[in-house]
């Protein structure tokens, strides 16, 4: 099967493979990356089809590529096709890193959660002791709900449109050390939370997950994953609903970003730059 793999010689290749992928400014971030750290590189996007993951990775594997990352909506696919996933990896059931050993065996692991937490401290949102909302079950929500728990939080909440998904996922991450349950979203009514988290890809859509009002706790966050799309109709919920602070995921993006490219090369890029070339706001170096 073609699945349009195209490699540079000469250089470390890296893609990154999703459905779709087109849009995707990964490339754009790596590059910087490389800039900034005097790396060789090439990385480009790669579509793939639904149920051809595991060929696409191997064929890429094969033409010599070293790396890859991993978007909607295989990252489940990827977790089931490395030999070798990490710790954090394993917890999540989910990877959105993969790498190739000398022997190779391919390696995986999930940076969301790292790239969340950082994007959430560096915007001074704390998670210690705060209520957080996390709505969706994909791959994405798999892997931030350990890092968060790692910080203490008091507890917990996944919403989704399926809720035997967000239960599944609840009891995965049930012995974390902090309170997880699953709700559908009309029994958030009267719950408060301090932290909210999109999760979904709603936002791509036009369109906010089903909310009722009011559950907002005074000096909350809503933090929406979805990067590049200014003011969702989530953020402009958050908005309405009286949030103290609004944020979208381009940091987040860029900070996974940062720690799939210390895996790989073992350097770690100031994602603080790229931040800002992404927003418009500088030039990455």
């Amino acid at each position: 099967m073609n699945f349009g793999i195209q490699l540079e010689p000469g250089v470390d290749n890296y893609v990154v493979m999703g459905n779709p992928v087109a849009h995707s400014r990964s490339p754009e971030i790596h590059h910087a990356f490389a800039r900034q750290t005097g790396r060789r590189l090439r990385y480009q996007t790669l579509l793939v089809q639904p149920g051809c993951f595991p060929e696409a990775l191997a064929a890429f594997q094969a033409a010599g590529g070293r790396g890859a990352n991993v978007t909607v909506p295989f990252k489940y696919d990827a977790f089931a096709a490395v030999a070798h996933p990490t710790p954090r990896a394993q917890r999540a059931g989910a990877v959105n890193t993969v790498w190739f050993d000398a022997a190779g065996e391919a390696h995986g692991d999930t940076t969301d959660g790292v790239g969340l937490v950082r994007d959430l401290a560096r915007n001074g949102v704390r998670i210690e002791g705060a209520a957080i909302l996390v709505l969706g079950a994909g791959g994405a929500v798999s892997g931030v709900l350990g890092d968060l728990a790692d910080l203490s939080p008091s507890g917990l909440v996944l919403a989704n449109r399926t809720l035997r998904r967000a239960a599944e996922l609840a009891e995965r991450f049930a012995g974390a050390g902090v309170p997880v349950e699953a709700l559908p979203y009309e029994a958030l009514a009267g719950r408060r939370f301090d932290l909210v988290i999109n999760g979904t890809s709603l936002s791509l859509e036009g369109r906010c997950p089903p909310l009722p009002e009011g559950i907002l706790a005074e000096g909350a966050c809503c933090y929406d994953m979805v990067y590049g799309q200014g003011q969702t109709p989530f953020l402009q919920w958050g908005a309405a609903q009286g949030a103290a602070k609004r944020l979208e995921g381009t940091g987040m993006l860029v900070e996974q970003a940062a720690e799939s490219f210390a895996i790989w090369h073992g350097v770690r890029p100031d994602p603080v730059p790229v931040i800002a070339l992404l927003r418009g706001e500088g030039n990455g170096a």
